[in-house]
């Protein structure tokens, strides 16, 4: 099962228009907020960067269609933070809240800059990879979390079944499958796979043109 945001392939979405590279420009004041308080809360520790993703991909349909990128952030963020209790629907829908009390975790606005140069380095000593370099494999079918039902994956559907090559081997990454459901980091080899676009999409834009995902050990079999 699919979700509204998994959307490669699909028709009757519009054209792509390409962004610049990384996260999406910030322009107005409540935009820079928006990212302030996902990385405040995110400090927190209450949950994950997959936690927080899967939780975009649970917005309802309508919604996501038609929020704005950081929007998809609040309402996310939102959910989020009801969900792990640290505020209620109440004080949501009011606009205040009583103070918080002390967290040895607070996220003060000068920890900002350093934790965006930092990063969150997510790989983990773990097996060694099953696939050498040039390997030819073939993705799961369907695209889904085998550990819970209606899960966080990054296998997109478009790519379920279609064969590729291992063209980068990254070593061992936590992985987002169970870690966005408080089912432990399990890490396991990471790899980058490059697929012909005229096996996914029926035809290229240009000959030779090719798609590349980074794709976990258990999303791939031998093809």
């Amino acid at each position: 099962m699919t979700r509204v945001h998994d959307m490669g392939g699909r028709y009757g979405d519009g054209p792509v228009v390409p962004e610049p590279q990384g996260m999406v420009p910030i322009g107005a004041d409540w935009q820079k907020k928006a990212l302030l308080l996902t990385l405040a809360a995110g400090g927190l520790g209450a949950w994950s960067i997959d936690t927080s993703r899967h939780a975009r991909e649970s917005l309802a349909p309508k919604d996501y269609a038609r929020f704005s990128y950081y929007e998809k952030w609040i309402a996310a963020l939102a959910d989020l933070l009801v969900a792990k209790g640290l505020v209620t629907r109440e004080e949501l829908a009011a606009g205040t809240a009583d103070p918080a009390p002390p967290h040895d975790r607070l996220f003060t606005a000068a920890k900002v800059a350093p934790a965006l140069a930092k990063g969150s380095p997510y790989t983990r000593p773990g097996a060694a990879p099953a696939f050498t370099l040039g390997a030819r494999v073939r993705t799961r079918l369907p695209a889904r979390n085998t550990h819970l039902e209606g899960g966080h994956t990054r296998l997109p559907a478009y790519a379920a079944g279609h064969v590729g090559t291992v063209i980068l081997s990254h070593g061992a990454h936590v992985l987002p499958d169970t870690n966005a459901h408080g089912l432990g980091e399990r890490p396991e080899p990471l790899y980058t796979v490059a697929f012909a676009a005229d096996d996914l999409w029926g035809a290229a834009e240009r000959e030779g043109d090719e798609v590349t995902l980074d794709l976990w050990e258990s999303y791939l079999e031998p093809a």
